[in-house]
């Protein structure tokens, strides 16, 4: 991913909270030559050794799959909010732009087991049910509908490389950067109410 060193987030803990704050992903890999993506939560986990890892789980019958043998390299893409920036809020001409926040992670690609497979559901579906009222949990699901488990496979990722972008207007002066803030809150729109916040976060 192209980031100017300006918009580089290299900051572990941000990335961190990012990931788990924004797990649901694309997962990106070549397929009989053929690129091939799938919209998945993928969660930031520690593995036995304490070393970061991706974890996720496809259908069996996806034939996306069917890659990981020949080539194991795969791509994760995380998107966080975004929102378009008009040139009319500067105090100059200039050219319209887009602000967002991204992270893309680079990995190795493995099968897991299907007791394995079966825990990484358990702390998927704990961790999304949490602020339900009668919250769901696999340990109690049947037998029955636990067959459904059998269609797919989980996975994890070795991560070799991660890549972050906070593109958050900071080549502005605060003149403009206040301005901008100030124009994404009266949108209503949620995606650049949420631009504004971290825009604030940044810079006080």
């Amino acid at each position: 991913m192209y980031t100017p060193d300006l918009y580089k987030d290299e900051d572990p803990e941000s990335i961190r909270t990012f990931l788990r704050e924004n797990s649901f992903g694309i997962l990106i890999n070549q397929t009989h030559g053929k690129l091939c993506a799938t919209h998945i939560p993928i969660e930031l986990e520690v593995n036995a050794d304490g070393r970061e890892i991706l974890q996720g789980h496809l259908s069996k019958l996806n034939p996306q799959a069917e890659g990981f043998t020949e080539n194991d390299q795969v791509l994760a893409v995380f998107t966080g909010p975004h929102s378009y920036v008009s040139s009319s809020w500067y105090d100059h001409e200039n050219v319209p732009t887009w602000n967002y926040i991204a992270v893309h992670v680079y990995g190795r690609i493995k099968i897991v087991d299907e007791a394995t497979s079966i825990e990484q559901l358990k702390k998927l579906v704990d961790k999304y049910e949490a602020n339900s009222e009668n919250p769901v949990r696999v340990e109690n699901l049947s037998t029955k509908t636990m067959r459904e488990a059998r269609g797919i496979f989980g996975f994890e990722i070795e991560i070799n490389e991660i890549q972050a972008t906070k593109k958050l207007s900071q080549n502005r002066d605060d003149h403009n950067y206040k301005n901008i803030i100030s124009e994404l809150e009266k949108t209503e729109n949620p995606q650049s109410i949420a631009i504004a916040k971290e825009m604030s976060k940044c810079r006080k």
